[in-house]
């Protein structure tokens, strides 16, 4: 059985470890500068698992060369929506599409309410399961 005890949402990579610092933050960033890939900024106070289109911070960066670039978009992000969840996406263009090959969360809210599971039964044996996050039951911009 899996488990996630620290019950904070787990998307990307890094989740399940302790928050990266922004020097840890600046590594990842330059890791995927050498290898080419362009990055951007996203936040959401909807993290539910099957929201994968969050809201974009500013524009993707494809041109930029330097970490500093993109840690300056992730700290203007994080003035701007402080309890919000925001996350660094990195697009690998080098085939001609934009596929996502990096995503890790850099800020949480300070409190992460969790998500509800419901279970509804159907006919004969099936069941079918409903994820709610708590977050959601206040109206936008009011959630965190």
């Amino acid at each position: 059985m899996m488990t996630n005890p620290t019950g904070r949402l787990t998307q990307g990579q890094f989740s399940f470890l302790p928050d990266l610092t922004d020097a840890e933050i600046n590594l990842q960033i330059e890791y995927g500068l050498r290898r080419g890939y362009a990055w951007s900024v996203e936040y959401t106070d909807d993290p539910h698992p099957r929201n994968t289109f969050w809201e974009m911070f500013g524009m993707p960066m494809f041109d930029l060369r330097d970490a500093a670039g993109v840690m300056l978009e992730l700290r203007n992000c994080r003035q701007t929506f402080p309890h919000h969840y925001i996350r660094l996406v990195a697009f690998d263009s080098t085939r001609g599409i934009e596929s996502i090959t990096m995503s890790f969360i850099v800020n949480r809210p300070p409190s992460e309410p969790g998500f509800g599971l419901q279970r509804q039964e159907g006919p004969g044996r099936t069941l079918r399961y409903t994820l709610t996050p708590y977050a959601t039951a206040r109206p936008e911009g009011e959630r965190y």
